[in-house]
């Protein structure tokens, strides 16, 4: 770990940490460790990533992606492109390329296993400020940084590669593709919270961290001032409060089975968990 550059303009003036030696396996969530060794073990799993690569799907993406979008550029929104400069230094991540959409559903991914980009919506651009933009440029490096970009591929596909398996294979191969849905939606959710570590070593600040989720939960530009971190954190609170009973737990597997996020609230909450067990400053020291 080093004390060195980035020494950022925006968003903020302290000299922020750099971490380009830190094994990912060390500070991935234990439940995005699991579920990627679940993954692994299901049937279907290797057909369909073959099939993926094999019709082109990344390429095809990527194509429409540069021919749709604004690259970022150090002349081309270059604010947005020193954040990905900073976060790329501290996670120790080769730059990839970052695009804008213009899409008014705050929204960011990570896309392309041999050539990955990130792209940021309009409307996230918009909704946040600097040190949260720099917080969402961290979280999709951080899916780079963990490798998470081969199964992302898959699962923003996965109904099209159900398509293409059960008539490659005459239909017995949709059967496989259905049964690998399920733990694909329910690892790519679990690798959101891998990525949302990698943001908060990126600025370094847990309430930028609270503050994105909440704006993501529910926020607005305009009435911003009249939102209360503090509250939300409470909310947070009440969430887990609802898992004393049974069937409030069989509740909210249902509620998440089918999303690729999780809950911008559980997302604040997983996080927040990890800065007060200690463990994040025992792996990174950074005092948050």
């Amino acid at each position: 770990m080093s004390t060195d550059d980035p020494k950022p303009e925006e968003p903020t003036r302290r000299k922020l940490r750099t971490f380009p030696g830190l094994d990912p396996h060390r500070i991935m969530h234990p439940w995005d460790v699991k579920a990627t060794t679940t993954l692994g073990r299901v049937p279907g799993l290797e057909l369909a990533t073959r099939k993926m690569m094999e019709y082109g799907l990344e390429k095809l993406f990527y194509l429409e992606n540069t021919a749709d979008n604004v690259r970022v550029t150090d002349k081309m929104f270059p604010r947005l492109h020193r954040y990905l400069q900073w976060g790329c230094k501290i996670l120790g991540v080769e730059e990839p390329e970052l695009y804008v959409n213009m899409e008014p559903v705050p929204n960011a991914y990570t896309y392309g296993h041999t050539r990955p980009f990130i792209v940021l919506t309009s409307g996230l651009v918009d909704l946040l400020d600097e040190q949260e933009r720099l917080f969402v440029v961290g979280h999709e490096l951080g899916h780079i940084k963990f490798g998470h970009v081969l199964y992302t591929v898959l699962a923003e596909n996965i109904r099209v590669v159900i398509d293409i398996i059960g008539r490659a294979t005459l239909g017995v191969g949709s059967l496989l593709g259905t049964g690998l849905a399920l733990p694909l939606l329910d690892w790519y959710r679990k690798a959101e919270l891998s990525a949302d570590r990698a943001a908060l070593l990126c600025v370094q600040d847990k309430e930028v961290a609270f503050r994105s989720f909440m704006k993501l939960a529910g926020g607005s530009r305009e009435m911003f001032a009249e939102m209360e971190v503090g509250e939300f954190m409470r909310q947070i609170r009440s969430y887990e409060e609802a898992d004393e009973s049974t069937l409030n737990k069989i509740y909210k597997v249902w509620l998440t089975a089918f999303r690729t996020h999780p809950f911008p609230i559980m997302r604040a909450n997983h996080l927040d968990q990890w800065i007060e067990s200690g463990e994040c400053k025992a792996i990174t020291g950074l005092e948050l």
